[in-house]
């Protein structure tokens, strides 16, 4: 029987997944990865918590709805800044970026 704790430890493992990506990763594409899975395991807690919890039904598929929405739009702006860098520099290496800075 699959229960609230195996669909948490799964939310925790990709949570970390990403933030460990966003880490290790030196290129722009790597780091957006690295945000969806984050992104994604607070989604997979927020859905287990809204199949699991009597008081927290709705509200849980519309936090991950919005936050699914968010993505999308990131994904969207993230993608084209770093095509923009690409065509600025040849590189999507993070480390490049240093002339960004204010």
């Amino acid at each position: 029987m699959i229960g609230l704790t195996h669909y948490l430890v799964l939310g925790a493992l990709l949570f970390v997944c990403g933030v460990a990506c966003m880490a290790v990763k030196r290129n722009a594409i790597g780091v957006l990865m690295g945000v969806e899975l984050v992104l994604n395991g607070a989604n997979v807690n927020f859905v287990a918590f809204a199949r699991y919890s009597p008081t927290f039904r709705l509200e849980g598929q519309a936090f991950a709805l919005f936050v699914i929405v968010m993505a999308a739009a990131e994904a969207a702006v993230a993608l084209a800044i770093v095509l923009n860098f690409y065509n600025n520099h040849t590189t999507v290496d993070i480390d490049t970026a240093e002339e960004l800075r204010g």
